[in-house]
Order: C-alpha cells, then sequence, then structure tokens
C-alpha cells in the first residue's frame, strides 16, 4: 500500500490488523460507503507489444477493451484451469491488471515466461495507485456493465457499485470529499461480501489452477472470448463451450458462520464431494458463499459442508449487478 494513501488513512482512524487488512471504528450502517481495498493489487502492462503479449495468454479479447470499457478476465495454465481472475483496465497504451494481491506475483512471473524478444515491461504498481470502492456513487453511473470513465481518477462500473483505480493525492481528494457529502468509511470484507453476492469470482492461492473459467461463470460476466483466437488453454475452455454447458458452476448459497476456507468440500446429501468453496464472508449472524459444484439438472441441491454444516442456495439471475 502506498505510504501517504495509509497515512492518511491512518488520520481517518483507520487500523491495520494485517497487511491487507482495514479496519474502521463500528458505525450505523448507512448505504452510502466507502472503502478502502488492500486486498486487491495492481499489475500493469506497458510497451509496444503489450496487447499482443496479453492477447495471447488472457480469455478476454484486447481488441475489445477500451479506455472507456473494461473487462475481466482470466489468466489460464495449459490445461484451461484458471490461475487468477482479474479486471482488466486500459489507460491509453497501457493495460492494468486488479487482482488479489496473493496472487500478483505469481501472474507476473506467468506473464514474464512469455515476453521473449518482445518489447513489454510487467510492473507491480500496488504501492502507486490507491483502490478505493464505494456504493451508490455520486455521479450519475454509467449503464454498462465495467463501462470506465476518466477523471482524475479510473473509475469502473461495478454494478450499483464503482471500483476505483487512482494516483495517491486523486485518492485522498476523493475520498475526503465523499466523506463530507456522507459516505461512511466502512472495513474492505464488506466489500468483498457485496463481490460474493455479485458473484465476483475472485481466486486465492487455495483455489488457484482448480477451475475452467467457465465454472467460475467468468463467461456469464464477459470475461470469456470464444473467437479472438488462440491463448494459452484455450483449446480446453472451447471445447467445454462447444461440446455444451459445463458440468460444474458457480452457485451463491448460505451458511451459519463460521466462514469455511476457501477449497473446503461441499456434499451432498449421500456425503459424496461434489464441489468446493470458492470464497466466503460472514453477513451478520451468517456467512455467505461461492461455491462451485456439480450441477443438477432440476436445479435442485441437498448439500452441506464437510462438518455437517447446512447450505442453502440463494437464487441468482444476474451477476455482477450488486
Amino acid at each position: 500500500m502506498n505510504p501517504t494513501w495509509q497515512n492518511f488513512l491512518r488520520s481517518a482512524q483507520a487500523g491495520f490488523p494485517s497487511p491487507t487488512g482495514i479496519s474502521f471504528p463500528a458505525r450505523p450502517a448507512e448505504h452510502q460507503r466507502i472503502f478502502a481495498l488492500a486486498h486487491l493489487g495492481v499489475l500493469t502492462v506497458s510497451g509496444k507489444d503489450a496487447a499482443t503479449l496479453l492477447q495471447g495468454q488472457i480469455t478476454c479479447n484486447i481488441k475489445e477493451v477500451t479506455d472507456e470499457q473494461s473487462s475481466l478476465g482470466a489468466v489460464c495454465n495449459p490445461k484451461g484451469r484458471a490461475i487468477a481472475t482479474f479486471l482488466l483496465i486500459k489507460q491509453a497504451d497501457v493495460f492494468h491488471l486488479v487482482l488479489p494481491i496473493g496472487l500478483l506475483e505469481t501472474v507476473k512471473k506467468r506473464l514474464g515466461m512469455f515476453i521473449l524478444r518482445s518489447i513489454v515491461t510487467i510492473t507491480d504498481n500496488t504501492n502507486a495507485y490507491c483502490l478505493l470502492g464505494i456504493t451508490a456513487p455520486p455521479a450519475p453511473s454509467p449503464g454498462a456493465w465495467l463501462a470506465t470513465t476518466r477523471q482524475t481518477f479510473i473509475s469502473v462500473h461495478w454494478g450499483a457499485r464503482a471500483l476505483i483505480l487512482a494516483p495517491p493525492d486523486a485518492a485522498i481528494a476523493f475520498w475526503s470529499e465523499q466523506v463530507k457529502q456522507g459516505f461512511q468509511p466502512e472495513n474492505p470484507a464488506n466489500w468483498q461480501l457485496l463481490d460474493i453476492e455479485s458473484g465476483i469470482p475472485w481466486l486465492n492461492a487455495e483455489t488457484s489452477e482448480e477451475f475452467v473459467p467457465q465454472m467460475l461463470n467468468l463467461d456469464k460476466l464477459g470475461g470469456i472470448s470464444f473467437t479472438k483466437g488462440c491463448y494459452t488453454g484455450q483449446e480446453i475452455i472451447a471445447r467445454t463451450h462447444y461440446l455444451g454447458k459445463s458440468k460444474r458452476g458457480m452457485l451463491l448459497a448460505e451458511a451459519s458462520i463460521p466462514a469455511p476456507e476457501p477449497n473446503t468440500n461441499v456434499l451432498d446429501g449421500r456425503d459424496e464431494t461434489v464441489g468446493q468453496v470458492l470464497a466466503a464472508q460472514t453477513d451478520g449472524q451468517s456467512c455467505k458463499l461461492l461455491i462451485v459444484i456439480q450441477l443438477a439438472e432440476n436445479n435442485q441441491y441437498q448439500l452441506k459442508l464437510a462438518d455437517g454444516t447446512p447450505l442453502h442456495i440463494i437464487p441468482t439471475t444476474e451477476y455482477g449487478q450488486r
């Protein structure tokens, strides 16, 4: 985290219980909330051949990513398993990948393997930028999912929220202005909860290389192109698409607390393992989970965690819109 940004947040009563954790004093819940996000990092790919390199390594189509339209995507291994998912933001000829900070170095090394003689620079810019989240954005939100606007900062339409990428001075100015307007600083764990409820499939070290992107509903979120041509893992991903829908998919579920760890087994009524927990976050007296399981044709499920905790499936019709 940028030291100037961290010091500013500390002056705003933020605590830092861990390298990626931020806490604010407890306050009554408000609709207008603002978040400082330290669990995500920024990997910047620049240079004359940056777009070509990325086009051969990621699931989304780099040609459809513009200064006005960002995209979700994944970097996959040759077996088509997602190493990491990310938000891809274009800024002129530079591309920013926003992704979980625990996988940033893994992705940097993976992309670096394919530079060869290309004119490309891959930089960990996590300390050069600040990431913020905001609910009920104060300015009119663009209508399209992941539509992108820029002022002194970059704002990505995140459903009913906005994700902000800003240099420290712009982040401090934006935060200060929103707090004056009544926005309440809140713990980033609650932003992660909203991401889970929105079906955003962030991976971590435990879930990396476990799932084909369709199992994460990345196709429904616009993060997979089936027409762009070859990229690492494309053959498996395309075969899954053209031979019919994936037999495994991601569902939103609810359970009693405590929240299970990623990759915890999910069992059916016969105590057989049918999937894993992708992510979980507490919500008051319960927790919300994203689980990747074998899909039932009748959409009827009797599921539980390995310790016997029952899981209740929450029906969803839209992704990324909360």
